[in-house]
């Protein structure tokens, strides 16, 4: 009685039942009461111990809590335990085991998770700012499509707050990209560095030189992780670049190579297809001479040799 004098709890569990009707809503309300930063000692064996009964762990309130080595694996189970929308803030939850445990909503800001077994575990929404994830086992995390502070910014209408919400998504995603880089998840980490970048992009002015640019190297190769945007972008120029040449004409051995709406269906199909051959051999710089520009056809025959120069250049280097 002494301790359910010092706070007020107003949790109530799944099946409706309120703290004082059970002894085990009576430890509902201790887990639940924000108001108390839990110090007590033995803390993490009297979590564990709570964690295997049947009572929901959802919305519990663990700030600041010292939980180094705790063991919150739901043994016998496919499912992890559901620690939805649970407060672990500031919380030392270094090398603790949280295999395939479902995290969704919960805060983990300034949570120290060194060294933390979260295979597996559920984070989408979860609000991980400050969160430290050095040396923690990260393979198969569901992070969700964007963390909580990219959506936040989506959805502020102050240009101040949205700002604010990028900064901060740019930070947890360049904290997580250099933790997986760390650990060899380079497909993972390639997606974080891409947000990384798109963050930083919408903190410029929206119409500045260097947004622009940045939006324009996001199209091309997704910031280098997308290197099949670079052979599509190839594709897409070879093509372009044939129908001008087959525009406006080129020199096949002496006989002009253009579109002739006097000639038949499959006379200019098959001289297409020669614009096509003649747009990849300059594109990739071969220069076999077989076919040579001739007027306008010049000055595009020439920027595309440049910009296919540079295009199979960041090829390999994206690819790399």
């Amino acid at each position: 009685m002494k301790e359910k004098s010092q706070y007020i709890c107003t949790y109530t569990s799944p099946d409706g039942m309120t703290c004082g009707e059970t002894a085990a809503h009576d430890d509902l309300c201790y887990w639940h009461d924000a108001r108390r930063v839990k110090t007590e000692p033995e803390l993490k064996a009297r979590l564990e111990h709570f964690a295997q009964t049947d009572v929901s762990l959802q919305g519990l309130s663990l700030k600041q809590a010292q939980l180094e080595g705790v063991n919150l694996v739901h043994d016998g189970s496919k499912q992890g335990y559901d620690l939805r929308f649970t407060d672990f803030y500031r919380a030392n939850l270094q090398n603790a085991h949280l295999f395939h445990a479902d995290l969704r909503h919960s805060s983990l800001m300034k949570a120290d998770l060194r060294g933390a077994n979260l295979h597996c575990a559920n984070l989408e929404g979860a609000n991980l700012l400050g969160a430290r994830f050095d040396d923690a086992r990260l393979e198969n995390v569901h992070w969700g499509h964007y963390l909580l502070q990219e959506q936040e910014a989506y959805q502020a209408r102050a240009r101040a707050t949205r700002l604010d919400y990028f900064e901060q998504a740019e930070d947890i995603y360049r904290h997580l990209r250099r933790v997986l880089e760390n650990q060899g998840l380079f497909e993972q980490a390639g997606y974080f560095f891409r947000r990384e970048m798109v963050m930083r992009r919408y903190q410029m002015p929206l119409f500045s030189v260097p947004r622009v640019v940045s939006r324009v190297v996001d199209l091309f190769c997704g910031y280098g992780e997308r290197p099949l945007r670079v052979i599509l972008f190839s594709l897409f120029l070879i093509l372009g670049f044939a129908v001008i040449f087959f525009l406006n004409g080129v020199n096949d051995g002496g006989q002009l190579l253009q579109l002739d709406t006097g000639k038949s269906f499959a006379d200019n199909f098959f001289g297409f297809i020669n614009a096509i051959y003649f747009s990849v051999v300059t594109f990739t710089t071969l220069g076999y001479g077989d076919i040579t520009p001739i007027g306008l056809s010049r000055f595009f025959a020439a920027t595309e040799a440049f910009m296919g120069s540079f295009t199979l250049a960041l090829f390999v280097v994206v690819f790399v």
